[in-house]
């Protein structure tokens, strides 16, 4: 595996400073949220230009560097029509950006079906997932001309919540260019840590096709509440994981989540010491 982190979690410091310490630091790709680690400007639509994607791009390969992932995080089942209308806009211009750039991945959750983006018993029906699907698919119409690979990423909270609805979508879209962001944390409700393990087989069984990426991280148990942490520092068993991403993903970007700058090393090492062991 190629194993990265979150750039946002890193060190706070200027983007070429932030970058050669993420290096320094042993991780070879990162997930970037564009809005999350340049504060020198503001990120709209109009400063995603080419220019700065190739400053980008030549900032990120000085440090042997990928972009792993370039995060557009919005939501696409907003019931707002004018919002929902400027959140594709902003997924068009990502886009864009990410074929200049050259991304991994265009990423995305799945969101709820109101505007402020919170858990919804509604997006468990067939009407959210048929309204993420047909804006899903205008993104990835668009992600398809730019020659991008959109991903997106179940959640156990939004509307693809577990790994058969996100297959009901890929088989919806049809396209090369929309693929798996793979979270297995985030694929546990609050009743699912007795069988987390059944939970993450699925997921490879359903999905492990179409994975393009795998997002990183650990969770424990808290007054019967999941709660997701560094890799290493709590109680997953990340075997088939490992001998999923050794067997079938070789190379594959893996991101770690959830770290802070003072425990990041070591839950690289950890990841690592399981790859070595496998």
């Amino acid at each position: 595996m190629q194993i990265g982190i979150r750039l946002h979690d890193t060190l706070p410091m200027a983007l070429p400073e932030r970058l050669a310490h993420t290096r320094e630091q042993g991780f070879s790709c990162a997930h970037v949220a564009l809005s999350k680690v340049i504060d020198d400007f503001e990120i709209k639509n109009s400063t995603l230009t080419p220019g700065f994607a190739m400053y980008l791009k030549k900032l990120f390969a000085r440090n042997d560097l990928d972009v792993a992932v370039l995060g557009c995080y919005l939501n696409l089942a907003d019931p707002d029509g004018a919002r929902l209308a400027e959140t594709i806009e902003k997924y068009k211009a990502q886009i864009r950006f990410a074929s200049w750039l050259g991304a991994g991945v265009v990423g995305t959750e799945t969101g709820n079906p109101n505007s402020l983006y919170v858990p919804d018993p509604a997006s468990r029906t067939e009407e959210a997932l048929y309204t993420f699907t047909k804006n899903l698919s205008c993104v990835v119409e668009y992600a398809e001309k730019m020659g991008v690979v959109v991903a997106i990423e179940p959640v156990c909270r939004h509307i693809v919540y577990d790994a058969r609805r996100a297959r009901q979508v890929l088989r919806s879209i049809q396209s090369p260019n929309l693929q798996i962001i793979l979270d297995p944390v985030n694929l546990l409700d609050d009743c699912d840590a007795g069988r987390y393990k059944d939970v993450v087989k699925e997921a490879i069984e359903v999905l492990g096709e179409d994975v393009a990426v795998i997002h990183v991280k650990d969770f424990s148990v808290s007054d019967g509440k999941i709660v997701s942490m560094a890799a290493g520092t709590g109680i997953m068993d990340y075997s088939d994981l490992i001998r999923f991403m050794k067997m079938d993903k070789p190379y594959i970007h893996a991101t770690l989540e959830d770290t802070v700058p003072e425990n990041a090393v070591q839950a690289r090492e950890f990841m690592e010491r399981l790859w070595n062991e496998a």
